[in-house]
């Protein structure tokens, strides 16, 4: 299935869900946010979220400074 990931189309498993595309790009320890289709998605809700063909994700990693 194909997805687009912050605006770029990435083909994943028909299967798949959020969580497996955040280990996927590995990223997972870090401080980002996921939306899909612009909902927000919990980070304990990544595993239970299945991706569909066309989804939206955009993922936004918090970048610190002052």
């Amino acid at each position: 299935m194909e997805i687009q990931l912050n605006g770029e189309p990435r083909t994943l498993s028909p299967e798949a869900c959020l969580q497996n595309l955040i280990t996927e790009l590995n990223i997972g320890n870090q401080a980002i946010a996921v939306a899909v289709n612009r909902q927000v998605i919990s980070r304990s809700m990544w595993s239970k979220h299945r991706l569909n063909h066309g989804d939206q994700v955009d993922v936004v990693r918090a970048i610190g400074g002052g």
